[in-house]
């Protein structure tokens, strides 16, 4: 989660995105992908941390399914993130900070454990959630034009 923390930084100082990070990793621990959210610079409102990761891991693994692979993302996955992990058959996600706007891993919305599809992740919140919550935080302060919380 460290690593996916300094990826959404990353995408905040580099690119001006919304701060969030994944990183993919294989059943075995390697590292198989990571990403930044990129919907703003790359004009696809698909282009989501988690999206991104995985798209770079199917292409490294030449395979749309990442069995047995777990992401750790900053921020709770969004329908759209969730439904792509069902799909690509991920073994569990690891997320940070909480959406209560539009989470879909348990917040708002329970995707990823329903039983209605053929396919369900394992899903373990709340890991550095006061660093990730405190970045997002602070970058729609600014964007909005207001002063850093202070606590």
């Amino acid at each position: 989660m460290h690593h996916a923390l300094e990826l959404a930084r990353k995408a905040e100082r580099e690119d001006d995105e919304v701060p969030v990070g994944a990183v993919l990793v294989g059943a075995d621990g390697t590292l198989l992908a990571e990403g930044w959210n990129r919907n703003i610079t790359e004009h696809d409102p698909t282009a989501h941390a988690e999206i991104v990761a995985m798209r770079q891991a199917g292409q490294a693994l030449a395979n749309h399914r990442l069995i047995g692979s777990t992401l750790y993302v900053t921020l709770e996955p969004c329908a759209m993130c969730a439904m792509a992990m069902v799909h690509a058959r991920i073994a569990r996600v690891v997320y940070a900070a909480s959406d209560p706007k539009t989470g879909a891993a348990g917040s708002v919305f329970d995707l990823l454990a329903d039983p209605r599809h053929n396919h369900r992740v394992a899903v373990e919140g709340g890991v550095l959630a006061d660093e990730a919550s405190a970045m997002l935080t602070a970058y729609f302060r600014a964007r909005r034009g207001k002063r850093p919380a202070t606590g």
